[in-house]
């Protein structure tokens, strides 16, 4: 082989070019690679919900030694914690040796809600033979996509005398699964010359649940009476009890290896489970000298509202409370942080490139992804880090050996969205956007590469080094 020659050895020397991680690992690295991921689809098989996750989160938790935090709690260093929100979101951490107001916390966000098929509170009908539960999609979908497919039904109900249930049907083999409706193409072509936004409406998106009359002739909606007397044998459920549940319509697929060589993984709610994974067990499987806390919150797919989102004030409360255990001013702490707001983004599909701009898209395989700022357009709801920021985040990696890229969310003006960032960023933290890419976004069944998954996971223990 030729030496090469002064001009190429310049061109390496000063080039940038995204690595496939794949192509750069070693045998053993890509065996930690495939490992990795047989647990992260246990995960996801086993948290088709925020609440599911949650309880998944704090097993795990505690199984690795860590106990429950409450507020006013003492605290020192070595101490490993959780915090859990209304059983929704999770915070697990690590207290550190260092000085929380010279150091900081080292803050790793994620989200554990996906966008689903929510039932409403007074759902149940029967129709022309069929018993359906009314839904409001929840997030952002493409709601055709959500029709002829197997779902599942997750969630909890409150029984007038104040007993909580859970419920979980469509995923253990022999269990019955549920069904959305669609139009036969022999019928459909007033329907298929719609826009895509209109080929299913919102309110066609019913729950198929039954189709057995209740066996009593002086009955009228018979079928609809025998769902909820099956209902009430399982659950102790009357029909007024939909007032006060919570329950969802989710894909009933399981977790599987996508293509010949299994490289990829199909699953529903790798949108951010995908993050959340790796930043749970980031904080489960490694010591810091940081105080370091991965935060799995809710209600991101709606703007992160409510009491369990992430704009909710019990997350400023905690790291408030574990500062005072501390002894340290919480304001100094906040100025002193660092956060990886980890959420995923979009990969680059050839299939679709009109809406990519190639050099700044996120490519598979080529590990995990930093975006400097998010938003839309003209980075409107972004937070946008700092260089000083994002080039001590480099470093980090460096050191770690960290396999990682940049991205934004397609053309400047194709659309956009936004993460947690902004919301951290607000309290005086630096923050910085870091996930994995995502193939069909909020479909039913995602897409990511487990190169990347698993770049995600040493990125985040790079961050705690």
């Amino acid at each position: 082989m030729s030496e090469k020659s002064k001009g190429q050895l310049k061109q390496e020397e000063l080039s940038y070019k995204k690595k496939n991680y794949f192509e750069t690992a070693s045998d053993k690295e890509r065996k930690e690679i495939f490992d990795y991921a047989e647990g992260y689809k246990a995960f996801l098989d086993a948290a088709k919900t925020e609440r599911e996750a949650c309880d998944f989160s704090v097993a795990a938790a505690k199984k690795a030694g860590f106990t429950e935090y409450r507020f006013g709690d003492k605290l020192k260093a070595g101490d490993k914690k959780y915090f859990v929100n209304r059983g929704k979101s999770v915070v697990v951490f690590r207290v550190g040796t260092k000085n929380p107001e010279e150091d900081g916390f080292r803050l790793i966000a994620s989200h554990i809600d996906a966008p689903r098929v929510d039932i409403k509170q007074n759902p149940l009908y029967e129709d022309s033979g069929m018993c359906f539960l009314k839904t409001h999609y929840y997030g952002g979908i493409k709601k055709y996509q959500w029709t002829a497919i197997p779902l599942a039904l997750h969630g909890v109900v409150v029984l007038k005398d104040g007993k909580k249930v859970t419920v979980s049907v469509g995923e253990k083999p022999g269990d019955p699964v549920f069904y959305i409706n669609d139009l036969l193409p022999h019928l459909g072509a007033d329907q298929m010359s719609g826009t895509a936004g209109k080929v299913i409406e919102g309110e066609q998106l019913n729950v198929l649940v039954g189709g057995l009359p209740y066996n009593d002739k002086e009955v009228s909606d018979k079928i609809k009476l025998n769902v909820l007397s099956l209902l009430n044998e399982t659950y102790g459920m009357c029909e007024e009890d939909f007032l006060s549940a919570e329950l969802s319509a989710v894909p009933a697929f399981s977790a599987r290896d996508v293509g010949f060589d299994r490289a990829l993984i199909g699953a529903y709610g790798h949108d951010d489970r995908v993050c959340a994974y790796p930043a749970l067990t980031a904080v489960l499987d490694r010591e810091s000298e940081h105080t370091v806390l991965a935060m799995l919150v809710d209600k991101e797919e709606i703007g992160s509202e409510g009491t369990t989102g992430m704009q909710c004030k019990v997350y400023e409360d905690l790291m408030e409370e574990i500062s005072l255990a501390l002894g340290a001013n919480f304001r100094k702490v906040r100025a002193a942080s660092k956060c990886l707001s980890s959420d995923v983004t979009a990969a680059y599909d050839p299939n679709f490139a009109g809406v990519f701009e190639k050099m700044n898209s996120a490519m598979l395989s080529c590990g995990t992804c930093m975006s400097k700022f998010t938003g839309s357009r003209g980075k409107s709801g972004s937070n946008d880090a700092s260089a000083e920021f994002v080039g001590e985040v480099r470093k980090m990696f460096a050191d770690g050996g960290v396999v990682w890229q940049t991205s934004e969310l397609g053309k400047v003006d194709a659309g956009g969205g936004g993460t947690v960032a902004k919301f951290l960023a607000n309290l005086n933290i630096d923050t910085v956007d870091l996930g994995v890419p995502v193939i069909s976004m909020h479909a039913p069944y995602e897409l990511i590469s487990k190169a990347d998954l698993y770049s995600n996971y040493k990125a985040f223990l790079a961050f705690m080094k």
